[in-house]
């Protein structure tokens, strides 16, 4: 349905650049297209809408009821966003759980929750502090080495002249 085209069926448009409903490949590029009128008939069998503003009274089976958001945020940041935690609040612990209902109706219901993507965890920290540390610790051993046979050449070089 093209906007402006004032039918209530097909007509067939030489379409450019900036036109609904067309993108040229090349530049000046135009294309004759089938485009239906923007008149609502009987002969359209789906008509997709969007609920702009709601009015007075409730749309039955629409507006009434209020659906809940199925799944939450799956990335640590828009987890911190969505319930407004600092840098330091553990993420985990606020990831929303969905419950799963078996199709064994003896077992028990159990929850489901998402992997958490771009999650720093305390404990990987922890771990690059620690090598951090020994990297430090084996840059000096090494600088210490060379020093050691600096000093080692130029007492033998003395020695011999």
């Amino acid at each position: 349905m093209k906007q402006g085209v004032l039918l209530p069926y097909r007509v067939r448009l030489l379409l450019s650049k900036g036109h609904s409903c067309y993108r040229p490949r090349r530049t000046g590029e135009r294309k004759r297209k089938s485009v239906r009128g923007c008149i609502v008939g009987s002969d359209l069998a789906v008509l997709s809408l969007v609920v702009v503003k709601q009015g007075e009274q409730e749309i039955p089976g629409l507006t009434d009821v209020a659906v809940p958001k199925r799944l939450g945020p799956k990335r640590a940041s828009k987890i911190r966003k969505f319930f407004n935690l600092s840098k330091e609040d553990d993420v985990r612990k606020y990831v929303i759980r969905r419950e799963v209902q078996p199709k064994n109706a003896e077992k028990k219901a159990y929850t489901k929750a998402p992997k958490i993507q771009r999650l720093k965890a305390a404990a990987s920290t922890e771990a690059e502090a620690e090598y951090k540390q020994l990297l430090a610790k084996r840059v000096k051993e090494t600088k210490d080495r060379k020093i050691a046979r600096r000093r080692t050449s130029s007492i033998q070089k003395s020695a011999s002249a």
